[in-house]
């Protein structure tokens, strides 16, 4: 006799949202990255490359209608109520520091208390890992404290609890400064140093096989899911989240296909997001959870992925360069890390407090591959992979307040990187750790939430969170180093450079934080650009094909894809283009089209417009690096999540 058939917990939640991973339909990409990562190369670029159509320039479009002159049919179909679920916990993030929480808060559950708590995390990507960029190298020291008896760590406890195929050991790593045509080696800071103790990894496969992890543990993970809105209690408290609504075309009304998004109403909202989430803006901004805190600034990460040929790899090797192509008045500084068989990571991070609107990342890039330390590695190879995305640079003094009344902040969308390190995984996975104490130490005397629980009624605030992370090592590492980034803005130019460079040894190597002066971070990143009138426009060299490339060839390396019929996500005001460019072009002259390393942003010449120039935004190259949102002078642009699933499927990055 045929059983009465149980579903999980969950599984309604599951049913409701399995329509809108439309990703599984359009795109090609595979589930696994590290699946993706065994394949030859001609096949693994197949693999995520058929499902792009990149453009140029923006084609005329619908005018968005103003809500107020829908019809009513129209109105009432976008503001019908919400499907709601209750859960526990509800993560905005499937990052390192989102998983990182959720999988530390499962073992807890699992081990001390009933195993049903509902944990769940909502990612954006159509896969997770696939939005994820970094160097990336790893200090398993985080890791190590989430999967303690890990089967990948050696008998005497070293190694790193990842699967041998995802991570190669450093075995040599050094420091230089490049001119022109040289290289001249420096002294490494204690904490870049990397030998036989970190490593080399696509942190996008590692995000993958933490997904895999969660789920084994029975987290609910939702790859495909953008979440749009903070939803809040009478009183102000968070309460949970909304998710995007789907099916809206590009002139704002419901298409055929629209679902309305659904709520989580948490007891705990985690905001996971990464650098600049716009989550996380909106509970900055209304929380003012920035208050003690100096502004945070940002670089920019710009990262390609080569095959390179066997004679040119050295594996496990790491290099880290300043100087050349950056003048001395721009932050940054690139990086070199052989993996994998025969892989080669090479990028730049540009800081986006430089002043001068004519400066390129990505031309920067490009030009560092021209100087013989990069190009004698990578000549004769193939580039594989692409990927930007901004990073959090502003440390110990732009950590904003960690708790709000139903929510925390944890990993990038708090800002944990340790710049002298080039590090934040580590860092933003110990924060998401010391999260899920905190939050099962208040929940786990409490009952399970169920459908007919009023959240209302069990929204936390744990001020216990911050607390606790203040007393971790994590915290007291962003400290000792608190002072480097800044010191390169002490004094302007040259002298800038040399001052922080000096300051930087001597915080690094001998004081270890221990000096009795903070430095601040003064003004935004945004603050930061200066007219062009002060600057003369910059030559780059046209790229070759081989060794550098153009913009929209290093886009077809990301796989983005966006619905081609929904609104733009990068907002301006009233969608105004000809205003904008009245309000930028005049002082700016285009930096926009110069920061965003995809192409999103141009200005073209037109001669029936104002000021000679027409300004058009190529959503659907948008590779959510946030840049946009960071560096524009006016902040006028606001960068909002578009559906779920859409974006970039990075591969090896």
């Amino acid at each position: 006799m045929l059983g009465q058939l149980t579903l999980p917990r969950g599984f309604k939640t599951f049913q409701k949202l399995a329509f809108k991973a439309k990703f599984s339909t359009f795109s090609p990409y595979v589930s696994s990255t590290r699946l993706a990562a065994r394949l030859p190369v001609s096949k693994a670029r197949n693999i995520h490359m058929t499902s792009i159509k990149l453009i140029s320039q923006t084609s005329p479009t619908r005018k968005e209608i103003p809500f107020t002159e829908l019809s009513e049919e129209d109105q009432a179909t976008l503001t019908e109520e919400r499907a709601a679920d209750n859960v526990d916990v509800c993560i905005v993030g499937g990052g390192p520091a989102g998983l990182a929480t959720a999988i530390k808060l499962k073992q807890l559950d699992n081990e001390e208390g009933n195993g049903d708590l509902r944990i769940v995390v909502l990612e954006k990507a159509g896969d997770f890992g696939s939005h994820i960029v970094s160097g990336a190298v790893l200090e398993p020291r985080a890791l190590k404290e989430l999967f303690p008896d890990s089967e990948h760590l050696n008998e005497d406890g070293s190694g790193i609890p990842l699967p041998e195929d995802l991570v190669t050991l450093v075995e040599e790593d050094h420091m230089k400064y490049l001119t022109k045509q040289y290289a001249f080696l420096l002294p490494e800071p204690p904490q870049m140093k990397n030998k036989d103790k970190n490593y080399i990894a696509s942190l996008g496969s590692v995000v993958q096989y933490l997904s895999e992890q969660a789920g084994e543990l029975g987290v609910e993970t939702y790859p495909g899911i953008s979440v749009s809105e903070l939803v809040y209690t009478d009183n102000g408290a968070v309460k949970g989240v909304a998710t995007k609504d789907v099916g809206i075309g590009k002139d704002y009304t419901p298409k055929l296909s629209f679902e309305r998004g659904m709520e989580f109403h948490a007891r705990v909202t985690v905001l996971a997001e990464g650098c600049h989430g716009s989550l996380t803006k909106k509970a900055v901004a209304k929380y003012d959870l920035r208050k003690n805190s100096d502004p945070q600034t940002y670089g920019l990460g710009i990262k390609e992925v080569w095959r390179v040929p066997e004679e040119n790899f050295i594996k496990g090797f790491v290099g880290h360069t300043m100087g050349y192509p950056l003048s001395s008045d721009v932050y940054g500084g690139g990086f070199m890390y052989h993996f994998g068989d025969g892989l080669v990571a090479v990028g730049l991070v540009v800081g986006l407090d430089y002043a001068n609107p004519y400066i390129s990342p990505y031309q920067e890039f490009q030009k560092m591959k021209t100087h013989p330390y990069y190009a004698n590695v990578l000549e004769g190879g193939e580039c594989i992979s692409y990927g930007a995305r901004a990073l959090n640079e502003g440390g110990y003094q732009s950590v904003p307040k960690l708790h709000f009344p139903g929510g925390v902040l944890v990993g990038c969308s708090a800002g944990f990187m340790n710049v002298p390190k080039i590090k934040g995984t580590h860092t933003a996975m110990k924060s998401g750790i010391v999260a899920a104490e905190a939050i099962f130490d208040a929940i786990k005397e409490l009952d399970v939430v169920d459908e007919e629980t009023d959240m209302e009624e069990h929204i936390l605030d744990l001020k216990k969170f911050e607390e606790d992370f203040k007393n971790s090592w994590a915290y007291k590492e962003l400290y000792e180093v608190r002072n480097v980034r800044p010191s390169f803005n002490v004094l302007p130019g040259p002298l800038g450079f040399l001052t922080g460079l000096a300051h930087s040894g001597l915080t690094t190597m001998l004081t270890h934080g221990a000096e009795p002066w903070t430095f601040s971070h003064n003004h935004t990143d945004a603050q930061s650009t200066k007219d062009a009138s002060n600057y003369s426009p910059i030559d780059y060299p046209k790229p070759d094909g081989k060794l550098t490339f153009d913009i929209l060839t290093s886009v077809s390396r990301t796989g983005t894809y966006h619905q081609e019929d929904e609104p733009c996500h990068l907002r301006i005001p009233q969608q105004d283009h000809r205003k904008h460019a009245e309000i930028t072009w005049p002082k700016y002259k285009g930096v926009e089209q110069r920061f965003c390393p995809a192409g999103v942003y141009e200005y073209i010449e037109d001669e029936s417009e104002p000021l000679g120039v027409k300004f058009n935004i190529n959503s659907q190259n948008c590779i959510h690096c946030k840049t946009c949102d960071i560096k524009v002078p006016t902040q006028d642009i606001n960068w909002e999540v578009p559906e779920g699933g859409d974006g970039p499927k990075y591969y090896l990055t």
